[in-house]
């Protein structure tokens, strides 16, 4: 079984050439080397450990079958933190202007319906996927770490980012379910993502939560489709 499948094609129309290009990356074998990070909490010694930051790849939930998952959980004290991965994608036409469809699936245990401290942990939890040409990373500000692009905030997307949903299940009790979110919708407006001069994209994946209390996901799947009109 592949980790990572990869496929092109072109087609032609009257303004040029369309190149599509899309990406399969299944984590039940392989990390696909996606890095994990996280922003919007206070950047002191200790901090991380008061927020129970954690990262791993790692055996998925019992309930969602068997097979690998990239895990990320932290405690939301902030009522704003943002847990991300992030994969460079390269050999893509320099600095050009690509449509980025994201299709994620992962594992929760936010039942619909919930309440919780500071929003609900299903429908406060918001899953966002961005596009960039610059690498997406947490940086300092005012005693802060923050994300350096512009992601927007919980449920308002950025100009480098799309909001894909929350991360409230259908399930009736707290065991792990597999959901899916995606920006495939022909009433969302298309995601956009420049790539760099070297022909590089940058993608992220992430939780930008309301919720405060402790969120764990595990993602299972990222399949990405790009798309650009080439003169």
């Amino acid at each position: 079984m592949l980790s990572i499948v990869l496929a092109s094609c072109s087609m032609s129309n009257d303004n040029g050439s369309i190149l599509v290009t899309s990406y399969s990356y299944d984590f039940a074998v392989s990390q696909n080397d996606w890095q994990a990070d996280f922003s919007d909490f206070p950047a002191g010694a200790d901090d991380s450990t008061f927020y129970e930051l954690k990262f791993a790849y790692t055996d998925r939930p019992a309930s969602v079958g068997s097979g690998k998952s990239i895990m990320l959980s932290g405690n939301n004290h902030s009522d704003d933190l943002f847990m991300f991965m992030k994969k460079k994608v390269t050999g893509l036409s320099p600095n050009t202007d690509y449509t980025v469809v994201f299709d994620v699936e992962l594992a929760s245990n936010a039942p619909k319906g919930y309440s919780g401290v500071g929003g609900a942990p299903g429908e406060s939890v918001f899953l966002k996927a961005g596009a960039s040409g610059m690498e997406p990373k947490k940086v300092i500000e005012s005693n802060q770490y923050t994300f350096n692009l512009d992601k927007g905030n919980q449920n308002s997307a950025g100009v480098m980012s799309t909001v894909l949903g929350n991360i409230a299940t259908t399930e009736s009790s707290t065991d792990y379910a597999l959901i899916t979110r995606t920006n495939a919708s022909s009433n969302a407006a298309p995601f956009i993502g420049r790539s760099n001069s070297n022909g590089e994209i940058w993608l992220f994946v992430g939780t930008d939560s309301g919720f405060e209390g402790i969120t764990t996901v595990y993602y299972t799947k990222v399949n990405i489709v790009f798309s650009a009109v080439v003169k």
